[in-house]
């Protein structure tokens, strides 16, 4: 599909998926169109089979500074209900294979909702996530207050949400919001080096162990478990598993088909 606002390369490495931002100008500030062709692509690729992990990113200068405010502006509650943006968001949040953010300079606002909807974040040295909604007489719509709760604590999403004060790399990675930090020039690199090593993994088994993890957030202790039980289970209908097994015990590398 053609895409005005983003970049989509599905074979940027093998079974690796490369979307990119792309409002520069605006600092990928995230309208009403780029977030439907990002739900479009996202879904794509979910329904590609040889596409296994997907990478998410902006450019050096911002991942997405936030929403775009003139696209709300002097809009109504009503306006808002009736647009429902954030269906897009609930459709994105639903993308099974493994998504990694690759973020330099800013992810604020929707920004850095979008990045904490992907299943990790590899940072660069210039990387700010922040979420300056109060700022403009608003609060984050797109998971700002909960995902971010959950990734840094109360204390600090409390601060970083009623102040709108920005957190370094640095401060991320501290507060357990990001995987890792890496220089500017290779942070795109970095991130692709992640999702190499999971796309060798079995893609069976790397879908129902992402939501298997993203389930404990959702459920009690127990239902997380179960669910972990049934998932573990499963693999084992998979040819991955059999190869896998049998793999192990010859001493040699998996070949794994996602089947």
């Amino acid at each position: 599909m053609a895409y005005e606002f983003i970049q989509v390369e599905p074979q940027y490495q093998p079974h690796t998926a490369l979307v990119r931002l792309n409002r520069p100008k605006e600092l990928n500030a995230l309208n009403l169109q780029l977030m439907g062709e990002l739900r479009d692509a996202l879904k794509e690729l979910d329904d590609d089979d040889n596409v296994r992990v997907i990478v998410l990113t902006g450019n050096e200068r911002a991942f997405a500074a936030g929403a775009d405010i003139k696209q709300m502006a002097g809009k109504t509650a009503i306006d808002m209900l009736n647009i429902d943006q954030f269906s897009t968001w609930d459709q994105i949040k639903k993308t099974k294979k493994p998504l990694i953010a690759a973020v330099s300079g800013f992810a604020l606002g929707g920004g850095c909702e979008l990045a904490m909807t992907c299943d990790m974040i590899v940072a660069s040295e210039t990387a700010q996530f922040g979420q300056p909604e109060i700022k403009i007489g608003v609060m984050p719509g797109a998971g700002g207050t909960q995902r971010l709760t959950r990734a840094v604590g109360k204390a600090r999403a409390m601060e970083m949400v009623l102040t709108g004060k920005f957190i370094s790399a640095d401060e991320a990675l501290a507060a357990g919001l990001i995987n890792r930090i890496v220089p500017v020039d290779i942070y795109l690199t970095e991130a692709m080096r992640l999702a190499a090593d999971i796309a060798r993994m079995s893609p069976v088994a790397a879908k129902l162990a992402k939501e298997s993890v993203n389930q404990a957030f959702n459920t009690s202790l127990d239902e997380g478990l179960l669910l972990e039980r049934k998932n573990f289970y499963l693999l084992f209908a998979s040819e991955d598993q059999t190869e896998g097994m049998q793999a192990f015990v010859e001493k040699r590398k998996p070949d794994f088909k996602g089947r």
